[in-house]
Parts: C-alpha cells; structure tokens; sequence
C-alpha cells in the first residue's frame, strides 16, 4: 500500500505541476472530485480494515507486556524497567504516513469540493475589463445556488434556482475554451436585441440611462477615464469609456450566432439567441467580450459574482459590489 499511495500521490501532483506550467489545461473541479473519492475510499478502508487491525495489535502488544509483568511477578524477579501501556497503545494505533496523507485528508477535502461545488467558490480578478467595479487583485466569492444547482464536472442541473438578470455580474465558463473562466456583466437576455453604437448603449431600442459622475484614474494604466453610473435593471453601477479608442469592434471571431449581429464602424447590434446571454466588461474599450467571441450559453454560467472577501494590496476593496 505504501508504494501503491506514493504512486497516486504522485500522479496528482504530476497533474498539478503540469497544469501550473501550462503543459495541460486542468481541471479544478475535476481535480477535486477524483480528490474525495481517493482519500473516500482510504477513508473507508482506514475504518474498516486498518483502524481494527491496529487496534488489534494493540491489544495484543498489551497483552504480551502484562503477561510477562505477571510471569515476572510469579517468579519474583523484580522490574528493573517501567513500561507504560497508554504509549505502547498509542504507538500502536499511530496511522502510517500514506493514511496520515490520504484518509487523514478526505474530511477536509470533501468539505471544500461540496461547499465549491454547491455553495461558494472563490475567484480571483485576473485583468481590468470590469474596472472600476472590480479590480485586478480583487479576490471574491462567487454564489453557486443562485441560478440553480448543477452536478460538479457533469455540469447537471438539480434545481431551477432564480433566472439570471440583466445587471448580474457572473462567472460563466468562456465559450471558446470552456476550462477558463470569465466574469463579465450580463448585459442581454435571451430574445433581446443589443446594440453598442457609438459608445451608447441600448436595449430593444431603448437606451439605457447613464450619468456622468466624473472621471475615473485607472491605477493599472495610470490613465483617466470618463466614468458614467448605468442603470440595468433596479441597481445602478459605474462603467468607463475611452473616448480615444475608436467605437467600432476590431478583431471580431467567427462564432456561433455571429449571423444575428450586425458590424460597422459605429459599433455593433445583436440579437441573443435563445438559452444565451449577451456579456460585456465595465471598462467598455478594454474588454474582450460578447463583442468579440459572441454569446454565453446557459449551460457555461457558474454563479452570480457578489463579494470581494480580500485584496491584499487595498483592503478597503473588502465588500460586496452591484
């Protein structure tokens, strides 16, 4: 069994360096779940077969040691050493090194792969395209029962949950590589038709409200920015715009659905197809999104984005956002 552990342990750490490296694409979720069901099935052996056996031995190892006191007692012969029983039993029961790092773990880590996969799952911002509602740094929890739960990896769904909103900022899995995620703010709905001229946006022909609320100085860039309060929905947030990038979308993918949108140079019009959304970042010129690679199925939403819980280079960050 030792060497059997080591080789599994092995394998998961080979797994773990190749995909910091690059070398594969991983799989966290994946990764977790073949996690619990290893040290799960350690776990068991552990309190079915190898927790009895060493009891077993401990008895036995007691016993031996209390029957050779009683003969040396019987014959008179004085101890000349003291034995204490709770140690031998302790040393005994000691689990060896490959449960200590197997079974030992399985309770920590089914607790992390069920409260990742049902509850909350923390997400780190890698980039600036939500400026100024999140920042690069930022680390946040991610409500995973909001919009219905899904079996981990087979991706399931288990309950309905509440339908996503115009104005959620989501993590969805990013449609043309689904083992990277994304967050972005969901500007279209299914059978909406979105349109991004000129820098203004609209919704069914009806342009969204927005106030200017004064420039914005971007610390990533060390550039300013006008910045405008934009209302989708009941709750208001605050969006950028770079009057120096041009308003039409360059470097356009070819993607499913690119016949509902329209390109020119003042922008781009699309209407979402059903059981899909329509994405866009808060920093609206600096910002790959729907735009660029198209609309967001219901299948690759993950959760609805609500709380930053850390930022170790501004801890005022700390907080929830709209």
């Amino acid at each position: 069994m030792p060497t059997l552990t080591a080789l599994v342990l092995a394998a998961f750490a080979a797994y773990c360096v190749a995909w910091y490296f690059g070398a594969i694409a991983g799989n966290f979720a994946l990764l977790l779940l073949a996690a619990s069901v290893v040290t799960g099935a350690y776990w068991i052996a552990e309190r079915l077969y190898f927790l009895p056996r060493r009891k077993r031995a401990a008895d036995e190892a007691v016993r031996a040691i209390e029957q050779r006191q009683q003969e040396l007692a019987r014959q008179g012969i004085a101890q000349t050493d003291t034995v204490s029983l709770d140690a031998v039993r302790q040393r005994q029961m000691l689990q060896p090194w490959w449960l200590d790092w197997t079974a030992g773990l399985f309770p920590v880590i089914v607790i992390v792969f069920l409260l990742r996969s049902f509850v909350f799952e923390p997400f780190k911002i890698p980039s600036g395209s939500m400026i100024p509602t999140l920042r690069i740094g930022d680390l946040i929890l991610v409500n995973k029962f909001t919009y219905g739960l899904r079996l981990p990896v087979l991706n399931t769904r288990l309950t309905q949950g509440s339908p996503v909103r115009r104005g959620d900022v989501v993590v969805f899995h990013y449609p043309p590589q689904p083992s990277v995620d994304y967050i972005k703010r969901v500007i279209g709905l299914p059978g909406d038709e979105v349109s991004y001229l000129d820098k203004k946006l609209a919704i069914n022909g009806q342009v969204v409200d927005v106030r200017q609320v004064g420039d914005f100085f971007d610390d990533s860039s060390m550039m300013y920015f006008r910045q405008f309060e934009e209302k989708l929905g009941a709750k208001s947030h605050s969006v950028i715009v770079d009057e120096r990038r041009p308003a039409y979308v360059i470097g356009v993918a070819e993607f499913a659905g690119r016949d509902n949108c329209r390109y020119s140079v003042e922008g781009v019009t699309c209407r979402v197809p059903e059981g899909q959304y329509f994405m866009m970042g808060d920093n609206r010129d600096r910002s790959e999104d729907s735009r660029y690679w198209g609309f967001v199925p219901d299948e690759n939403i993950v959760g609805k984005a609500f709380f930053v819980w850390m930022n170790f280079g501004d801890l005022k960050r700390i907080g929830s956002f709209n």
